[in-house]
């Protein structure tokens, strides 16, 4: 069994206004891997995140343990920071100094000799792709290129421990995929990695495991692929109808089938492909959709498909 890099039991979070931000949570994170934390916009995602490396203090229960590389952020915090490296939503780069000197001027803050950390800036840039771009002034960068840039400052002080919230939003799919590999690589490296993404399908891909969170509660747990397989049927016939949307809310439906009713579209969901695609003849040519369920219909049957008061 691999050693847990953190370890988290009941853990809570409640604001001077009495919202109870994250509530009774507990979970464990082995070292090298991946744990990604999904939830709606509100759900106590970063909050718990903040809470890890001490930005955010937690409720004082004695219920509550949490173990960070060995240390208790409510009361060493900055020995955890010093093993932390944390990429946060915004791109917050001094735009005044260009490419290596944001990297150079960061290698201060964790004491490293100027020749070490000039050799560490060049081994981070050639890592993240961005070796041409040493002295390039920050405002002609690319979103793409801040991002990946962002990443290669939370890594100057070879942390054991990733934070990257929300890492790609808003990144094309390239760039998307360039992060994704270097997580990996950085996972083969024995680095632990935290992950709070909006992304379905970046959960899938590089999450060893996941924790689904709405209103401050864990609501599911676990491996995503074995979470699919028991959360939610495999198969799902989408019909963007009218005609569709009546036949789920009023009409008989096979045994097999699962519906659910959105604004402008029905889903029906099996274990049976074959009782969907009888089930889409009797729809319009072109208005229906069968394909394998993903991490994202998952989410929505966990959290629920309205929107909430932070959305």
């Amino acid at each position: 069994m691999a050693n847990q890099a953190i370890q988290v039991e009941r853990i809570y979070k409640t604001y001077a206004d009495g919202t109870a931000a994250v509530n009774d949570v507990s979970f464990s994170v082995p070292e090298g891997s991946c744990f990604g934390f999904l939830g709606p916009n509100g759900a106590g995602k970063t909050t718990l995140m903040k809470m890890l490396f001490g930005m955010v203090r937690r409720d004082g229960r004695a219920e509550t343990r949490v173990d960070v590389m060995g240390f208790d952020p409510a009361f060493q915090e900055l020995p955890i920071k010093h093993l932390c490296g944390v990429v946060p939503q915004d791109d917050n780069l001094d735009s005044e100094v260009n490419v290596g000197a944001n990297l150079f001027i960061y290698s201060k803050f964790y004491g490293l000799p100027a020749k070490e950390a000039r050799a560490r800036i060049a081994e981070l840039l050639d890592f993240m792709e961005l070796k041409e771009k040493a002295k390039a002034k920050v405002n002609d960068l690319s979103g793409g290129m801040k991002r990946r840039l962002v990443i290669a400052r939370a890594l100057m002080n070879r942390p054991r421990l990733l934070i990257l919230d929300e890492p790609t939003t808003g990144l094309d799919p390239q760039v998307r995929q360039l992060i994704w590999d270097k997580v990996r690589a950085l996972k083969r490296e024995g680095v632990t990695v935290l992950l709070t993404t909006h992304y379905m399908e970046e959960a899938y891909q590089i999450a060893d495991s996941i924790i689904i969170m709405d209103k401050g509660s864990r609501v599911l747990e676990g491996e995503p692929h074995e979470l699919l397989a028991e959360g939610i049927e495999p198969w799902v016939l989408e019909v963007l109808d009218k005609e569709g949307i009546t036949s789920c809310q009023d009409g008989p439906l096979s045994e097999r089938i699962r519906c659910e009713v959105g604004e402008s579209r029905a889903q029906f969901f099996s274990d049976h492909p074959e009782s969907l695609r009888d089930l889409a003849a009797a729809f319009p040519s072109g208005r229906t959709h069968l394909r394998p369920t993903n991490l994202e219909d998952l989410f929505l049957r966990s959290t629920g498909r309205k929107l909430n008061d932070q959305q």
